[in-house]
């Protein structure tokens, strides 16, 4: 019997549903086991520092060049704009710059030397530590990022910044994008005298269920849905060899609005709010999804600025036809709950776009268990749910309810940020008590500003307790390499046996530390 006919993977033009283009076909387990393999076969090629660095630099500089194509491809194939677009390419090749920028320091490699100390009880051995890359990364790109979080996003660049070659399972919302983008960077390994190999794109649903369980597969990286990201995630812990799975998979992204916040700048929240849970059509993942907001006046005047700040968006496209109906469905079955009202009704803004809107609810609706738990979880969408409270035990009980989140919000008055307010039994004030409830629910505390915006930054975090992800990394910032790299120390091992790295006199010349002390590279 004849094998069946590889699957075509198709480029869908997202503002009228129609094919644009067979781009590829999906990937046979065959393929997949021929690309993990190639990526694993030149692991070694990847061990120069100043290689990697180059190839960084140099996928940055053909993105660069190229950067009118690749947006027009990525525009094509998810109608985020040209506008949004171009800073995501900005954002993307900032980020490989940096990562090289990382490496050529080499302080990821956290180098630690303990010297041999006999009169120590118990003695103390030679002790030389540093880090050391995994092995080949599977990365899973992210439908409402193109390009920061997908084939030439954080997750790509940090791993081959740890010296990790990468098999990246394209998206199927943009798989031309993916294509191009691919292509530049297999084009930066070669002009930087590397082999295409250190990095692979493979297509298709199964593919991406091959990649995370194949042997030779040592850590993956994922971005998109609590339901995709937890079955690759038992997948990669299913394994005879269980495998580090780094899922960014959802969150709600909860913000509370004070009293005093309110009284001094409502107008200015609502406004704000409404930019920031329309932002990308609603297609963020730090998008704000629940608002606790005062009953009062304070919050009345809130609401109205919301409502005519949201009124006067335009309608927009989502990223393809099957999220747009989860978001027309979703909506649906929030506004039929009880006591639900909707100010600005979101829905279906015409035949392939959405518009924007936001539901009210009693914030005694969420503190006991009951259908209005669906207004607990995310809806990918223009939309946001706004809680009015009555006092701060309300709070606190809804924050008490709510999973793990990328994010948590305050907006505070002056004399809460100022710590002046101390109307607590302990002298503490509104602001130190929320911040404190909002702490563990989040990796990301955001205080009078808005969580859409996530800064590439050695001392970001973007993560979070689950759902919000699988692991306590991060997926922006320099640290997000540490994701791919693992610790070896070399006990007693002879001076002429070590990595360079670990040897007296520090002849790479890196930041390291000698017996508790550091040292300058």
């Amino acid at each position: 019997m004849a094998a069946a006919a590889a699957a075509p993977v198709w480029s869908v033009d997202p503002r009228t549903g129609k094919r644009r283009e067979q781009v590829a076909v999906e990937a046979t387990a065959a393929e997949v086991d021929s690309a993990v393999r190639a990526a694993h076969a030149v692991r070694d090629a990847l061990a120069d520092r100043g290689v990697r660095a180059a190839l960084l630099r140099r996928a940055a500089g053909l993105l660069d060049e190229a950067g009118e194509a690749v947006i027009e491809a990525a525009d094509a194939e998810t109608a985020l704009g040209p506008g949004r677009l171009t800073g995501e390419l900005a954002r993307t090749t900032y980020q490989l710059r940096s990562f090289a920028d990382l490496v050529e320091e080499g302080a990821f490699l956290d180098v630690r030397i303990d010297h041999a100390d006999p009169g120590l009880t118990p003695p103390r051995p030679d002790l030389r530590r540093h880090k050391i890359p995994l092995g080949v990364v599977a990365v899973y790109s992210a439908s409402n990022f193109p390009l920061a979080f997908s084939v030439p996003g954080g997750d790509t660049a940090s791993a081959l910044a740890a010296g990790c070659p990468v098999v990246v399972k394209a998206h199927p919302d943009h798989p031309a994008t993916s294509e191009l983008c691919a292509a530049l960077l297999r084009r930066a390994a070669d002009e930087t005298g590397l082999p295409a190999g250190v990095l692979h794109l493979v297509h298709g649903f199964q593919a991406g269920l091959d990649l995370v369980r194949h042997p030779l597969v040592a850590a993956a990286g994922f971005t998109g849905s609590v339901r995709g990201g937890r079955a690759l995630y038992d997948a990669a812990a299913a394994r005879p060899h269980p495998i580090p799975f780094h899922g960014e998979l959802g969150s709600l992204n909860p913000v509370v609005v004070t009293e005093a916040a309110a009284a001094e700048r409502a107008e200015q929240i609502g406004a704000g709010l409404a930019g920031s849970m329309t932002l990308g059509t609603g297609q963020f993942c730090v998008k704000p999804g629940l608002v606790l907001a005062p009953a009062g006046p304070a919050g009345d005047r809130l609401l109205t600025s919301l409502t005519d700040a949201v009124s006067d968006t335009e309608a927009g496209v989502l990223l393809d036809r099957r999220m747009r109906e989860a978001f027309l469905g979703g909506v649906r079955g929030r506004a039929e709950l009880p006591d639900v009202e909707a100010p600005v009704t979101p829905g279906a803004g015409g035949e392939h776009t959405v518009s924007a809107g936001f539901l009210t609810v009693p914030a005694a609706r969420l503190t006991a268990d009951g259908p209005h738990d669906l207004l607990l979880e995310e809806c990918f969408g223009p939309v946001t749910v706004v809680a009015r409270y009555t006092d701060e035990a309300e709070i606190g009980a809804v924050l008490a309810r709510l999973p793990g989140n990328l994010s948590a919000t305050l907006h505070l008055g002056d004399a809460e940020v100022a710590g002046t307010d101390g109307d607590g039994a302990d002298g503490g004030g509104l602001g130190a008590r929320l911040l404190a409830r909002v702490t563990p629910l989040a990796g990301r505390v955001v205080v009078n500003g808005w969580p859409t915006g996530v800064a590439v930054a050695p001392a970001q975090h973007h993560g979070g307790p689950y759902p919000a992800t699988t692991s306590t990394a991060t997926s922006v910032g320099g640290t997000a390499v540490e994701r791919w790299l693992r610790p070896v120390v070399y006990q007693d091992t002879p001076p002429a046996l070590l990595p360079p790295e670990l040897r007296d006199g520090n002849p790479l010349g890196l930041p390291r530390r000698i017996d508790g002390r550091p040292e300058g590279g």
